[in-house]
């Protein structure tokens, strides 16, 4: 597999299932509560993409190695670092989960995921909310880094050394990654690195930026189901997923719809919906 790099048609087929992607975001938004559960999360989910003329990436996905996978959606929640399965356990006050969303439109594919507090901030921990913002504007602090000419080893060190620097860990076992009429392409971007390494970026590449962030140790292991993945000493990890288009000048995030979280400050100029 090589880099694609996307021609005006591709990029407005991007930006169209990008957008989407988000949007079920927004959807599901409200429904998050205490008591629903993440197999009623995955329900609603899917009926909105039919709803939107979509598909789910997800269901059925199946790389070599793994079970199909069971869900329109993943959904993590707590220790759970990615690829949770939905069930019927209800969630409760303080709980935090991230919901990541794939959909596929006109054989293009849009990826996104969202952290969410349940209960409202105040239900959460002092921990709980301080991993989900550090993760969320780490998350940015490697997008910012986007233009031609940089490498991706830049965007791993600047989300290493603000995640590590707030004194949270960041998984090494599952990266970003080159997206468009495929699910995973190539380059995977790493959330930690130095600086000058790695593929040079160019106009017309997209990719995800989606670091998975622990409040303790980094080291992970895989459940018993094939696919979900937690933390080995069962602390918090958060995420947070934009798939992202590097420009002639800099970069477009193309999961941007009109439920998402705004950029944090650092963020100038703001970015706006394509």
């Amino acid at each position: 597999m090589s880099i694609t790099y996307k021609d005006e048609a591709g990029i407005a087929g991007m930006r169209t299932a990008c957008r989407l992607a988000s949007e079920v975001l927004d959807y599901l938004t409200p429904l998050i509560q205490p008591g629903v559960t993440t197999l009623e999360i995955d329900r609603l989910a899917a009926e909105y993409m039919k709803q939107q003329g979509t598909v789910s990436a997800t269901i059925g996905y199946q790389p070599s190695g793994y079970p199909p996978y069971p869900g329109h959606l993943c959904t993590s929640v707590n220790h759970v670092v990615c690829h949770g399965i939905p069930n019927e356990k209800p969630l409760k006050k303080g709980d935090i989960l991230n919901v990541d969303v794939t959909v596929i439109k006109d054989g293009w594919f849009g990826d996104n995921s969202r952290m969410f507090m349940i209960g409202g901030e105040a239900a959460c921990s002092v921990q709980a909310r301080r991993l989900t913002q550090v993760t969320y504007e780490a998350m940015w602090k490697g997008i910012v880094m986007v233009r031609p000419g940089i490498r991706l080893g830049d965007i791993g060190h600047a989300i290493q050394t603000f995640a590590e620097g707030n004194g949270f860990s960041v998984v090494r076992e599952f990266c970003g990654h080159g997206i468009g009429q495929r699910f995973h392409e190539d380059p995977q971007v790493l959330h930690y690195g130095r600086p000058g390494t790695l593929e040079e970026l160019k106009p017309g590449m997209t990719f995800t930026i989606e670091p998975m962030i622990n409040a303790g140790k980094r080291d992970i292991k895989e459940m018993g189901d094939g696919w979900t993945i937690v933390t080995r000493d069962r602390s918090l990890s958060a995420q947070w997923e934009h798939t992202v288009l590097v420009t002639e000048t800099g970069y477009e995030v193309l999961t941007l719809s009109a439920g998402s979280l705004p950029a944090p400050a650092f963020v100038t100029p703001a970015p706006a919906l394509a």
